[in-house]
């Protein structure tokens, strides 16, 4: 499945986060790994890397691009999706 087909299937990016407590996240595309101290979701902003402590994820439905998360967030951070393959970004 195309990239593009995959941000229409997950739908628009967004967060809410209720206290640092609870995280909501819509355009959830993959979970790349997780443990209790750091999640790591693919989305369709880019890839998502957040840390805390004690975190679980309750809730995950990749079909509708919904995530949620409990816990205490400490820290969210982006990294743009790459476009391209490996010689593109090694010579772009």
């Amino acid at each position: 499945m195309p990239v593009e087909d995959l941000k229409k299937a997950a739908g628009p990016h967004g967060l809410h986060m209720e206290g640092r407590e609870r995280l909501s996240i819509k355009g959830v595309e993959d979970v790349a790994g997780f443990d209790e101290n750091t999640v790591l979701l693919r989305t369709t902003a880019g890839e998502l890397c957040i840390r805390g402590q004690e975190l679980h994820i309750d809730r995950i439905d990749l079909d509708a691009g919904q995530l949620e998360l409990r816990g205490k967030v400490q820290e969210l951070s982006y990294d743009e999706p790459a476009q391209g393959g490996f010689l593109s970004r090694l010579f772009g």
